[in-house]
């Protein structure tokens, strides 16, 4: 008999996961059920898997770990952590509205902003911890570090900035994101030699009203609705670079996302909202 889990279909800003509680079930290979579930029209459909447990430190609350579309895990995800504090609130798993999430880059800080039934969580606000513009692992310079570089992709040259938040990000400011084709130049800078762990690419405008339209591609899924990690590293590029200041509206083709780069502690302050879509039950991958 085929073994099934529950799961949980949710986004933040149309970036879409399935979310399981690894307290109830055992993910065996999980990099093999990712792959799998996420396919459209066979599977689930989605940009990933996200595996939510108890943590196994004292310092955290409960843990993550997300995979994307290819299988490939992720350090962080800014949009999958504000959908894991809207799950664990509104399941009744805490009562906590500040929860303590531990991820492969670090514990990040939950805060839960509630509508005025005190039921439903409204939006999220996840401190992202301190940017990193200088990581030898992720980027392959002298000094791990680049702003405003050149970097070729088939027929084009494109200039950006290197930003790590956990996953790393490569920034790039253009005068009309319209003409950009972010298939085609996103997948062949992902595996750009510059990038040893390949890349997030960003693709950026800043508009007249001071926000910034930018669209993604991800890094293990391809083009997704909106990047947590991404907008926070968009915002700090966009800082870095003297085209905003440390608050910036992140315009992201699912929705908006609001960032601030605070100048007393140094953290990366993300809020936006968290969604859900549907439940169901899925097979697990055979052995």
């Amino acid at each position: 008999m085929t073994e099934t889990v529950r799961f949980t279909k949710m986004h933040g800003a149309g970036n879409d996961y399935i979310y399981v509680n690894t307290l109830l079930y055992n993910i065996e290979d999980p990099v093999k059920a990712a792959i799998q579930w996420s396919v459209p029209h066979t599977g689930i459909g989605s940009d990933g898997l996200v595996l939510i447990d108890e943590a196994k430190i004292p310092e955290a609350d409960y843990s993550m770990r997300i995979f994307n579309a290819d299988g490939s895990e992720a350090m962080m995800c800014g949009n999958a952590s504000r959908c894991i504090g809207k799950y664990l609130y509104e399941k009744g798993l805490t009562d906590k509205t500040q929860i303590r999430l531990l991820t492969l880059s670090g514990i990040k800080i939950l805060n839960l902003h509630l509508d005025a039934t005190g039921k439903t969580v409204e939006s999220v606000t996840v401190d992202m911890l301190e940017p990193v513009t200088k990581n030898k692992a992720q980027l392959s310079t002298d000094d791990g570090s680049l702003t405003e570089g050149l970097v070729e992709a088939d027929d084009k040259e494109f200039r950006g900035t290197f930003v790590s938040m956990g996953n790393p990000h490569f920034v790039i400011f253009v005068d009309d994101i319209s003409e950009i084709d972010v298939a085609r130049y996103g997948k062949i800078l992902e595996y750009d030699p510059l990038f040893p762990e390949r890349c997030n690419i960003e693709f950026a405008e800043v508009l007249p009203s001071g926000a910034i339209r930018t669209r993604v591609w991800e890094r293990g899924s391809g083009i997704t609705m909106a990047c947590g990690t991404g907008a926070c590293a968009t915002a700090v590029a966009a800082a870095i670079t003297g085209r905003a200041s440390r608050e910036s509206d992140i315009v992201m083709d699912g929705g908006t996302l609001h960032i601030e780069w605070n100048e007393q502690d140094g953290h990366v302050y993300m809020t936006g909202p968290a969604a859900f879509s549907f439940e169901g039950e899925v097979a697990l991958p055979e052995k």
